[in-house]
Protein backbone atom coordinates (compact mmCIF):
# COMPACT_ATOMS: atom_id res chain seq x y z
CA UNK A 1 0.00 0.00 0.00
CA UNK A 2 2.82 2.37 0.88
CA UNK A 3 4.20 2.09 -2.76
CA UNK A 4 1.44 2.21 -3.95
CA UNK A 5 0.35 5.46 -2.37
CA UNK A 6 3.83 6.43 -3.20
CA UNK A 7 3.82 6.11 -6.97
CA UNK A 8 0.44 7.85 -7.16
CA UNK A 9 1.91 10.97 -5.46
CA UNK A 10 5.05 10.52 -8.03
CA UNK A 11 2.39 10.86 -10.99
CA UNK A 12 0.13 13.26 -9.37
CA UNK A 13 3.80 15.48 -9.45
CA UNK A 14 4.90 15.14 -12.60
CA UNK A 15 1.58 16.21 -13.84
CA UNK A 16 1.13 19.47 -11.20
CA UNK A 17 4.49 20.32 -12.84
CA UNK A 18 3.29 20.49 -16.22
CA UNK A 19 6.56 18.34 -17.34
CA UNK A 20 7.17 17.88 -21.07
CA UNK A 21 9.65 14.78 -20.95
CA UNK A 22 7.46 12.04 -19.81
CA UNK A 23 10.46 9.60 -19.96
CA UNK A 24 11.34 11.37 -16.68
CA UNK A 25 8.68 9.32 -15.16
CA UNK A 26 10.83 6.14 -15.44
CA UNK A 27 14.03 8.15 -13.09
CA UNK A 28 10.79 9.12 -11.07
CA UNK A 29 9.40 5.73 -10.36
CA UNK A 30 13.39 4.75 -9.09
CA UNK A 31 13.31 7.13 -6.68
CA UNK A 32 10.06 6.02 -5.24
CA UNK A 33 10.97 2.56 -5.34
CA UNK A 34 14.55 3.60 -3.63
CA UNK A 35 12.89 5.06 -0.86
CA UNK A 36 10.47 2.02 -0.10
CA UNK A 37 11.66 0.07 2.46
CA UNK A 38 10.76 -3.09 0.78
CA UNK A 39 12.19 -2.54 -2.45
CA UNK A 40 15.45 -0.23 -1.44
CA UNK A 41 17.73 -3.20 -1.87
CA UNK A 42 16.30 -4.98 -5.13
CA UNK A 43 16.61 -1.70 -6.74
CA UNK A 44 20.14 -0.72 -5.54
CA UNK A 45 21.08 -3.99 -7.17
CA UNK A 46 19.23 -3.90 -10.25
CA UNK A 47 20.45 -0.55 -10.88
CA UNK A 48 24.35 -1.64 -9.73
CA UNK A 49 24.05 -4.46 -12.08
CA UNK A 50 22.53 -2.15 -15.01
CA UNK A 51 25.42 -0.32 -14.61
CA UNK A 52 28.75 -2.32 -14.21
CA UNK A 53 27.64 -5.12 -15.73
CA UNK A 54 25.86 -3.49 -19.42
CA UNK A 55 26.15 0.05 -19.13
CA UNK A 56 29.96 0.09 -18.68
CA UNK A 57 30.69 -2.79 -21.78
CA UNK A 58 28.41 -1.43 -24.40
CA UNK A 59 30.25 1.80 -23.59
CA UNK A 60 33.37 0.43 -23.91
CA UNK A 61 32.29 -1.44 -27.07
CA UNK A 62 30.90 1.95 -28.86
CA UNK A 63 33.44 3.58 -27.76
CA UNK A 64 36.09 1.39 -29.90
CA UNK A 65 33.51 1.21 -32.64
CA UNK A 66 33.35 4.89 -33.11
CA UNK A 67 37.04 5.58 -32.90
CA UNK A 68 37.76 2.65 -35.54
CA UNK A 69 34.85 4.26 -37.49
CA UNK A 70 36.79 7.82 -37.69
CA UNK A 71 40.12 5.78 -38.62
CA UNK A 72 38.70 4.10 -41.85
CA UNK A 73 35.65 5.79 -44.05
CA UNK A 74 32.62 3.75 -42.80
CA UNK A 75 30.53 2.72 -45.38
CA UNK A 76 32.19 4.37 -48.13
CA UNK A 77 33.15 0.57 -49.77
CA UNK A 78 29.49 0.05 -50.04
CA UNK A 79 29.33 2.59 -53.31
CA UNK A 80 31.70 0.41 -54.83
CA UNK A 81 29.25 -2.81 -54.74
CA UNK A 82 28.12 -2.72 -58.43
CA UNK A 83 24.49 -2.12 -58.70
CA UNK A 84 23.74 -5.12 -60.71
CA UNK A 85 25.46 -7.52 -58.78
CA UNK A 86 22.96 -8.46 -56.13
CA UNK A 87 24.66 -11.51 -54.90
CA UNK A 88 27.42 -9.46 -53.21
CA UNK A 89 25.07 -6.72 -52.45
CA UNK A 90 22.92 -9.39 -49.95
CA UNK A 91 26.34 -10.50 -49.04
CA UNK A 92 27.41 -7.01 -47.74
CA UNK A 93 23.73 -6.13 -46.11
CA UNK A 94 23.99 -8.80 -43.97
CA UNK A 95 27.67 -8.17 -43.06
CA UNK A 96 26.53 -4.66 -42.02
CA UNK A 97 23.61 -5.80 -40.29
CA UNK A 98 25.32 -7.85 -37.77
CA UNK A 99 26.71 -4.12 -36.47
CA UNK A 100 25.05 -3.90 -33.16
CA UNK A 101 22.92 -1.09 -32.99
CA UNK A 102 20.66 0.07 -36.05
CA UNK A 103 23.78 2.22 -38.29
CA UNK A 104 24.07 -0.44 -40.75
CA UNK A 105 20.43 -0.99 -40.98
CA UNK A 106 19.75 2.58 -41.93
CA UNK A 107 22.38 2.62 -44.78
CA UNK A 108 20.47 -0.03 -46.84
CA UNK A 109 17.05 0.86 -46.33
CA UNK A 110 18.73 3.86 -47.71
CA UNK A 111 20.48 2.33 -50.44
CA UNK A 112 17.70 0.85 -51.50
CA UNK A 113 15.17 3.84 -51.52
CA UNK A 114 17.78 5.64 -53.65
CA UNK A 115 17.42 2.33 -56.58
CA UNK A 116 21.02 1.36 -55.58
CA UNK A 117 20.45 -2.25 -53.58
CA UNK A 118 17.85 -4.89 -54.10
CA UNK A 119 14.98 -5.84 -52.13
CA UNK A 120 16.85 -9.24 -51.16
CA UNK A 121 19.78 -7.09 -49.72
CA UNK A 122 16.73 -5.26 -47.58
CA UNK A 123 15.51 -8.74 -46.38
CA UNK A 124 18.81 -9.72 -45.76
CA UNK A 125 20.11 -6.54 -43.60
CA UNK A 126 16.55 -6.69 -41.62
CA UNK A 127 17.37 -10.69 -41.06
CA UNK A 128 20.66 -10.02 -39.42
CA UNK A 129 20.27 -7.09 -37.36
CA UNK A 130 19.66 -7.03 -33.82
CA UNK A 131 19.61 -3.52 -33.10
CA UNK A 132 20.90 -2.07 -29.64
CA UNK A 133 19.64 -5.49 -28.46
CA UNK A 134 22.88 -7.13 -29.53
CA UNK A 135 24.95 -4.32 -27.23
CA UNK A 136 22.68 -6.24 -24.32
CA UNK A 137 23.43 -9.70 -25.56
CA UNK A 138 27.45 -9.71 -26.32
CA UNK A 139 27.89 -7.56 -22.74
CA UNK A 140 26.20 -10.30 -20.85
CA UNK A 141 27.10 -13.32 -22.81
CA UNK A 142 29.74 -12.51 -25.60
CA UNK A 143 30.14 -16.11 -26.95
CA UNK A 144 26.27 -16.43 -27.41
CA UNK A 145 26.10 -12.96 -28.75
CA UNK A 146 28.58 -13.95 -31.53
CA UNK A 147 26.84 -16.88 -32.03
CA UNK A 148 23.51 -15.49 -32.24
CA UNK A 149 24.99 -12.66 -34.67
CA UNK A 150 26.91 -14.91 -36.83
CA UNK A 151 23.00 -16.91 -37.26
CA UNK A 152 21.44 -14.11 -38.47
CA UNK A 153 24.12 -12.94 -41.10
CA UNK A 154 24.52 -16.87 -42.66
CA UNK A 155 20.23 -16.56 -42.73
CA UNK A 156 19.88 -12.94 -43.91
CA UNK A 157 22.72 -14.30 -46.70
CA UNK A 158 20.63 -17.24 -47.19
CA UNK A 159 16.89 -14.86 -46.99
CA UNK A 160 18.35 -12.49 -49.29
CA UNK A 161 19.33 -15.11 -52.32
CA UNK A 162 16.22 -16.88 -51.77
CA UNK A 163 14.01 -13.61 -52.12
CA UNK A 164 16.00 -12.15 -55.17
CA UNK A 165 16.10 -15.62 -56.83
CA UNK A 166 11.98 -15.91 -56.46
CA UNK A 167 10.93 -11.85 -56.81
CA UNK A 168 14.26 -10.73 -59.29
CA UNK A 169 16.92 -7.55 -58.55
CA UNK A 170 14.49 -5.36 -59.27
CA UNK A 171 11.60 -6.26 -57.26
CA UNK A 172 9.68 -3.09 -55.51
CA UNK A 173 13.27 -1.23 -56.19
CA UNK A 174 12.24 2.43 -56.98
CA UNK A 175 13.87 3.71 -60.18
CA UNK A 176 15.28 7.10 -58.02
CA UNK A 177 15.18 8.41 -55.35
CA UNK A 178 12.79 11.54 -55.19
CA UNK A 179 11.79 12.25 -51.85
CA UNK A 180 14.45 13.25 -49.15
CA UNK A 181 14.76 11.01 -46.76
CA UNK A 182 13.97 11.62 -43.09
CA UNK A 183 16.52 11.96 -40.46
CA UNK A 184 16.51 8.88 -38.52
CA UNK A 185 18.52 7.15 -35.40
CA UNK A 186 21.80 7.16 -37.32
CA UNK A 187 21.28 10.46 -39.49
CA UNK A 188 23.15 13.61 -38.41
CA UNK A 189 20.74 16.56 -37.41
CA UNK A 190 22.33 20.07 -38.31
CA UNK A 191 20.67 21.21 -35.05
CA UNK A 192 22.13 22.97 -31.73
CA UNK A 193 23.34 20.34 -29.24
CA UNK A 194 20.83 20.76 -25.89
CA UNK A 195 22.83 20.84 -22.54
CA UNK A 196 21.46 17.73 -21.05
CA UNK A 197 22.66 16.19 -24.61
CA UNK A 198 25.87 17.61 -23.59
CA UNK A 199 25.93 16.67 -20.42
CA UNK A 200 25.80 12.57 -21.35
CA UNK A 201 28.84 13.64 -23.23
CA UNK A 202 30.64 14.83 -20.50
CA UNK A 203 29.54 12.09 -17.88
CA UNK A 204 30.80 9.47 -19.68
CA UNK A 205 34.09 10.88 -20.65
CA UNK A 206 34.60 11.13 -16.76
CA UNK A 207 33.07 7.36 -16.28
CA UNK A 208 33.84 5.55 -19.28
CA UNK A 209 37.33 4.60 -18.50
CA UNK A 210 36.69 4.07 -14.29
CA UNK A 211 33.43 1.94 -14.84
CA UNK A 212 35.40 -0.42 -17.94
CA UNK A 213 37.89 -1.16 -15.23
CA UNK A 214 35.41 -1.98 -12.40
CA UNK A 215 33.37 -3.86 -14.93
CA UNK A 216 36.06 -6.02 -16.13
CA UNK A 217 37.05 -6.75 -12.27
CA UNK A 218 33.64 -7.66 -11.76
CA UNK A 219 33.83 -10.42 -14.49
CA UNK A 220 36.91 -11.86 -12.84
CA UNK A 221 34.79 -12.51 -9.69
CA UNK A 222 37.11 -9.87 -7.99
CA UNK A 223 34.92 -8.26 -4.85
CA UNK A 224 35.45 -4.48 -5.82
CA UNK A 225 34.55 -3.69 -2.54
CA UNK A 226 37.87 -5.28 -0.63
CA UNK A 227 40.14 -4.53 -3.57
CA UNK A 228 39.84 -1.20 -2.91
CA UNK A 229 39.53 -0.62 0.64
CA UNK A 230 35.83 0.56 1.05
CA UNK A 231 32.81 -0.58 2.78
CA UNK A 232 30.62 -2.92 1.85
CA UNK A 233 28.00 -1.97 -0.36
CA UNK A 234 29.66 1.10 -1.78
CA UNK A 235 30.61 -0.11 -5.05
CA UNK A 236 26.70 -1.02 -5.74
CA UNK A 237 25.70 2.39 -4.63
CA UNK A 238 28.07 4.15 -6.59
CA UNK A 239 27.25 2.14 -9.61
CA UNK A 240 22.82 2.94 -8.27
CA UNK A 241 23.38 6.66 -8.39
CA UNK A 242 25.34 6.61 -11.86
CA UNK A 243 22.63 4.52 -13.65
CA UNK A 244 20.48 7.28 -12.12
CA UNK A 245 22.01 9.95 -13.56
CA UNK A 246 22.60 8.28 -16.78
CA UNK A 247 18.86 7.87 -16.72
CA UNK A 248 17.85 10.86 -15.97
CA UNK A 249 20.09 12.41 -18.80
CA UNK A 250 18.61 9.83 -21.38
CA UNK A 251 15.08 11.41 -20.01
CA UNK A 252 15.50 15.19 -20.26
CA UNK A 253 17.67 14.48 -23.87
CA UNK A 254 13.99 13.81 -26.25
CA UNK A 255 10.45 14.66 -25.29
CA UNK A 256 8.18 11.65 -25.92
CA UNK A 257 5.21 12.32 -28.44
CA UNK A 258 5.25 9.18 -29.96
CA UNK A 259 5.70 5.21 -30.04
CA UNK A 260 8.89 6.11 -32.04
CA UNK A 261 10.49 8.52 -29.75
CA UNK A 262 9.86 6.52 -26.98
CA UNK A 263 10.98 2.34 -27.81
CA UNK A 264 14.03 4.10 -30.77
CA UNK A 265 17.30 5.93 -30.28
CA UNK A 266 17.53 9.45 -29.79
CA UNK A 267 18.28 11.37 -33.46
CA UNK A 268 21.70 11.52 -33.84
CA UNK A 269 23.21 15.04 -33.76
CA UNK A 270 26.62 15.49 -36.11
CA UNK A 271 29.64 16.01 -33.96
CA UNK A 272 33.16 14.89 -34.12
CA UNK A 273 33.01 14.25 -30.23
CA UNK A 274 33.63 10.69 -29.17
CA UNK A 275 32.05 10.63 -26.12
CA UNK A 276 28.57 12.37 -27.58
CA UNK A 277 28.08 9.02 -29.63
CA UNK A 278 29.14 6.83 -27.03
CA UNK A 279 26.30 8.24 -24.56
CA UNK A 280 23.62 8.32 -26.50
CA UNK A 281 23.15 4.86 -27.35
CA UNK A 282 24.52 3.49 -24.02
CA UNK A 283 22.01 5.66 -22.22
CA UNK A 284 19.49 4.39 -24.35
CA UNK A 285 20.45 0.98 -23.92
CA UNK A 286 20.98 1.32 -19.87
CA UNK A 287 17.12 3.01 -19.24
CA UNK A 288 15.74 0.06 -21.07
CA UNK A 289 17.49 -2.58 -19.30
CA UNK A 290 16.77 -1.05 -16.19
CA UNK A 291 13.19 -1.07 -17.10
CA UNK A 292 13.32 -5.00 -17.95
CA UNK A 293 15.01 -6.28 -15.12
CA UNK A 294 13.08 -3.83 -12.45
CA UNK A 295 10.07 -5.30 -14.40
CA UNK A 296 11.21 -8.83 -13.94
CA UNK A 297 12.30 -8.48 -10.03
CA UNK A 298 8.99 -6.71 -9.10
CA UNK A 299 6.92 -9.20 -10.74
CA UNK A 300 9.07 -12.22 -9.07
CA UNK A 301 8.95 -9.82 -5.62
CA UNK A 302 5.09 -9.03 -5.46
CA UNK A 303 3.55 -11.64 -7.23
CA UNK A 304 6.02 -14.82 -5.47
CA UNK A 305 5.67 -16.42 -9.08
CA UNK A 306 8.70 -17.64 -11.18
CA UNK A 307 8.67 -16.28 -14.65
CA UNK A 308 10.40 -19.50 -16.16
CA UNK A 309 7.43 -21.66 -14.93
CA UNK A 310 5.75 -19.35 -16.54
CA UNK A 311 6.91 -19.06 -19.96
CA UNK A 312 7.52 -23.30 -19.94
CA UNK A 313 3.93 -23.45 -19.71
CA UNK A 314 3.55 -22.15 -23.12
CA UNK A 315 5.82 -24.64 -24.26
CA UNK A 316 6.39 -24.57 -28.03
CA UNK A 317 4.84 -21.44 -28.74
CA UNK A 318 7.38 -19.99 -26.53
CA UNK A 319 9.74 -19.17 -29.54
CA UNK A 320 6.42 -18.46 -31.84
CA UNK A 321 5.49 -15.23 -29.24
CA UNK A 322 9.44 -13.85 -29.28
CA UNK A 323 8.86 -13.98 -33.16
CA UNK A 324 6.08 -12.04 -32.72
CA UNK A 325 7.76 -9.40 -30.31
CA UNK A 326 10.68 -8.91 -33.03
CA UNK A 327 7.75 -7.43 -35.53
CA UNK A 328 7.56 -4.46 -33.39
CA UNK A 329 9.58 -2.04 -34.86
CA UNK A 330 12.10 -0.27 -32.34
CA UNK A 331 14.69 -1.86 -30.29
CA UNK A 332 12.73 -1.21 -26.21
CA UNK A 333 10.48 -4.29 -26.85
CA UNK A 334 14.25 -6.67 -27.89
CA UNK A 335 15.60 -5.59 -25.08
CA UNK A 336 12.88 -6.89 -23.00
CA UNK A 337 13.04 -9.68 -24.47
CA UNK A 338 16.70 -10.41 -24.53
CA UNK A 339 16.60 -9.39 -20.95
CA UNK A 340 14.11 -12.44 -20.54
CA UNK A 341 16.43 -14.72 -22.25
CA UNK A 342 19.42 -13.58 -20.02
CA UNK A 343 17.19 -14.01 -16.74
CA UNK A 344 16.88 -17.64 -18.08
CA UNK A 345 13.18 -17.02 -18.35
CA UNK A 346 12.90 -17.94 -22.34
CA UNK A 347 15.11 -20.39 -23.90
CA UNK A 348 17.67 -20.04 -26.76
CA UNK A 349 15.34 -20.87 -29.15
CA UNK A 350 13.04 -17.82 -28.46
CA UNK A 351 15.96 -15.20 -28.27
CA UNK A 352 17.62 -16.66 -31.89
CA UNK A 353 13.53 -16.14 -33.33
CA UNK A 354 13.65 -12.35 -31.76
CA UNK A 355 16.96 -11.67 -32.92
CA UNK A 356 16.49 -12.90 -36.45
CA UNK A 357 12.87 -11.22 -36.76
CA UNK A 358 13.94 -8.28 -35.23
CA UNK A 359 14.21 -5.26 -37.06
CA UNK A 360 15.39 -2.15 -34.76
CA UNK A 361 15.14 1.15 -35.45
CA UNK A 362 15.22 0.69 -39.34
CA UNK A 363 11.93 -0.11 -39.44
CA UNK A 364 11.34 3.43 -38.88
CA UNK A 365 13.05 4.83 -41.75
CA UNK A 366 11.70 2.04 -44.12
CA UNK A 367 8.17 2.37 -42.82
CA UNK A 368 8.70 6.84 -44.20
CA UNK A 369 10.17 6.25 -47.18
CA UNK A 370 8.57 2.60 -48.92
CA UNK A 371 6.21 1.23 -46.71
CA UNK A 372 4.83 -1.54 -48.96
CA UNK A 373 8.70 -2.76 -48.46
CA UNK A 374 8.62 -2.46 -45.13
CA UNK A 375 5.91 -4.51 -44.42
CA UNK A 376 6.58 -7.12 -47.07
CA UNK A 377 10.94 -7.55 -45.65
CA UNK A 378 9.50 -7.55 -42.41
CA UNK A 379 6.74 -10.48 -43.50
CA UNK A 380 9.79 -12.25 -45.12
CA UNK A 381 12.12 -11.88 -42.28
CA UNK A 382 9.88 -13.77 -39.84
CA UNK A 383 10.03 -16.93 -42.08
CA UNK A 384 13.46 -17.70 -41.23
CA UNK A 385 13.31 -16.61 -37.67
CA UNK A 386 10.11 -19.12 -37.33
CA UNK A 387 12.08 -22.37 -39.21
CA UNK A 388 15.41 -21.36 -37.14
CA UNK A 389 13.72 -20.60 -33.70
CA UNK A 390 12.15 -24.15 -34.06
CA UNK A 391 14.56 -25.97 -35.65
CA UNK A 392 16.80 -25.45 -32.87
CA UNK A 393 14.13 -25.65 -30.13
CA UNK A 394 14.09 -29.69 -31.34
CA UNK A 395 17.08 -30.32 -32.22
CA UNK A 396 19.30 -29.15 -29.67
CA UNK A 397 16.84 -27.98 -26.51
Amino acid sequence: MVLSQRLIDAQILIRSLCLTHKRLLLPVIICVLLLTKSTHALTINVLSDAFWQVSAYVAASLAIYHYLASIISQYKWLVNVHANNSKYQVVAASLMGAIPGCGGAIVIITQFVQGKFSFGAVVAVLTATMGDAAFLLLAAQPSVGLFVLSIGVVVGIISGWCVDSIHGDKFLRPEQHEKGTRATCKQGLNTKISAPIKLQGVFWQWALLPSGVIAVLFSFQVNVDQFFKLAAGTINNIGACAAVIAMILWALSREVTSYQSLVSEDLAINTRNLFQKVAQDTNFVASWVILAFLMFELFMLFSGLDLGKVFSQWGNLTPLLAVIIGLLPGCGPQIITTSLYLSGTIPLSAQLGNAISNDGDALFPAIAMAPKMALIATLYSAIPAVIVAYGYLYLFE
